[in-house]
């Protein structure tokens, strides 16, 4: 027997899995009283649903992610993206991507799981993004419903129940939702059906994308003064477009000697306007020796304030992800700072560095920056800079639910290796809703501090953030042996620095200051 192409291959899975339309009723294996007859012949008449040549719609299949996003997409009227494979999915996992209804860790580009099952708890994410974006549910109410919600990914906490409330997730006889297991194809069709129904066939705009570039001017404090937020752009005391370019510490405990004056003095001297003081909680940080970490955050803050540089207090809650868990300690600390630096414009308040670990928006880090964004307003007036959930990625899901208040920005953190095109889509679509944004931490590696260095990518990000007139603040000042550091191993932090003692990450940062 002859060996079929690669490429015959291809097109036969194509013609298969996209299939050919088809009238109502055509599929021979849909019968009169199936229960999903009703969801199979409506879709398949607004044409949502493409048949295969047989005439079937193999009911019973398992339902691919990429044929699950792309009916999705076909009933959200959306535009298949430039994929990045020749797959005939690609075009419509990168619409997906394109429009933050999936990350890029759960169905990337490449083309690896497009073949998959999609979870369940993946599908409701898709689909409630597409079609239902504004769907909210109360924990209390809707998480009761779920007798397996302790098995659900708390990333997909807000979807998932904003799904139960809307009624487009019922569950099984038991109670189950499954969230690890698949779908069938006529089960991705009761629940997609149920979602167009509740749109009352009005579905979400497609947002406008920021053309820019937005014209910013630079300085330190005694030239732009106190910060306020109009719109999604930071400003200065006279309402015009400012930038604050600068570097984040590494950890106090571990390199408090790049946190000290003349550290500071050194950043400012390369052109720096911003600094950002990472005070960690766990690792032996904040939480287990809190008098001696808050004194050497306090002592960075008053060199920053002393070189008219805009200086982050950043809580940089890592280990332990839900800032739920020490939210008294968070009041109690930021209502002393603010208190002490009531009258200090230069002094921006970030309340809660990367939450991870399953901490939901609307269940923990919301209600944990209304308390602590409480507690800084009895005193200042100041920047708050607001974490989101997945490690400060999820700007799309505060877009959707964001505090009320005035001058709160929401950081986004990024690392070039790792992150690209679908961030800066995500940060233009938030942008586009009105959310202000902020990177308070970003580097030129992968996200774990290593690899790299990656300038081409990082060049990119930094034109992309010029652009839309956005600030950041670089991951990290210290001499740590990982390619993210900005100064060569050995560098004292006691005199003043010259090019050669930056390392390759460290050239690249400053040279953009």
């Amino acid at each position: 027997m002859k060996r079929i192409s690669r490429k015959l291959w291809g097109l036969l899975a194509a013609i298969l899995l996209l299939g050919v339309p088809l009238p109502a009723g055509a599929f021979s294996d849909v019968k009169p009283g199936d229960w999903y007859e009703n969801a199979v012949t409506e879709m398949t008449a607004q044409g949502y649903l493409l048949g295969y040549p047989d005439g079937r719609f193999r009911p019973e299949n398992t339902v691919s992610a990429g044929e699950f996003l792309a009916i999705v997409g076909r009933c959200a009227g959306a535009q298949e993206g430039a994929g990045q494979t020749g797959h005939w999915a690609a075009g419509w996992v990168q619409a997906a991507l394109d429009r933050s209804w999936i990350d890029w860790d759960e169905c990337p580009p490449t083309g690896a799981l497009f073949d998959k099952p999609i979870s369940r708890q993946l599908a409701v994410k898709a689909l409630m993004r597409a079609l239902l974006p504004d769907a909210r549910g109360d924990y209390n109410t809707e998480s009761q419903k779920i007798a397996d919600f302790s098995e659900l990914n708390g990333r997909y906490y807000e979807t998932t129940l904003g799904a139960y409330a809307a009624g487009v997730i019922i569950g099984d006889p038991s109670g189950t939702f499954r969230p690890l297991g698949s779908l069938t194809r006529a089960e991705a069709c009761i629940i997609i059906q149920r979602a167009l129904k509740k749109t009352d066939g009005v579905l979400p705009p497609a947002p406008d994308i920021p053309s820019g570039p937005v014209e910013t001017i630079q300085g330190g404090a005694s030239e732009n003064g106190w910060l306020q937020v109009k719109g999604a752009q930071l400003c200065n005391e006279q309402g015009k477009p400012v930038a604050l370019h600068g570097m984040s510490t590494h950890g106090l405990q571990w390199y408090g000697q790049f946190a000290g004056k003349q550290a500071v003095k050194n950043t400012t001297a390369f052109g720096a306007n911003l600094f950002r003081v990472a005070m960690y909680t766990g690792e032996n940080g904040y939480l287990s020796q809190p008098e001696a970490m808050k004194k050497k955050a306090i002592e960075s803050i008053d060199a920053a304030i002393a070189q008219d540089m805009y200086v982050i207090i950043d809580w940089h809650i890592l280990s332990d992800g839900n800032p739920m868990s020490h939210v008294k300690e968070a009041e109690a600390f930021f209502s002393e700072m603010a208190r002490r630096y009531q009258d200090r414009p230069e002094v921006i308040y970030e309340i809660c560095n990367e939450p991870n670990g399953g901490a939901a928006w609307g269940k923990d880090i919301k209600p944990y920056a209304q308390r602590v964004v409480k507690a800084i307003r009895q005193h200042s007036k100041g920047i708050i800079l607001i974490g989101s959930s997945t490690w400060s990625q999820d700007i799309h899901l505060a877009v959707q639910d964001p505090l009320e208040g005035e001058n709160l920005m929401y950081t986004l953190h990024f690392y070039a290796g790792t992150h690209g095109k679908e961030l800066r889509d995500r940060i233009d679509q938030v942008l586009a809703k009105g959310l202000p944004v902020f990177i308070s931490e970003w580097g030129v590696s992968r996200a774990d501090g290593s690899g790299g260095v990656f300038l081409k990518e990082a060049g990119e990000w930094l034109d992309f953030l010029q652009k839309r007139g956005i600030s950041w603040a670089n991951w990290s000042l210290c001499d740590k042996d990982e390619t993210s550091a900005a100064l060569k191993p050995g560098t004292p932090a006691t005199r003043a620095w010259t090019a050669s003692d930056l390392s390759e990450s460290g050239k690249f940062v400053f040279g953009r200051f």
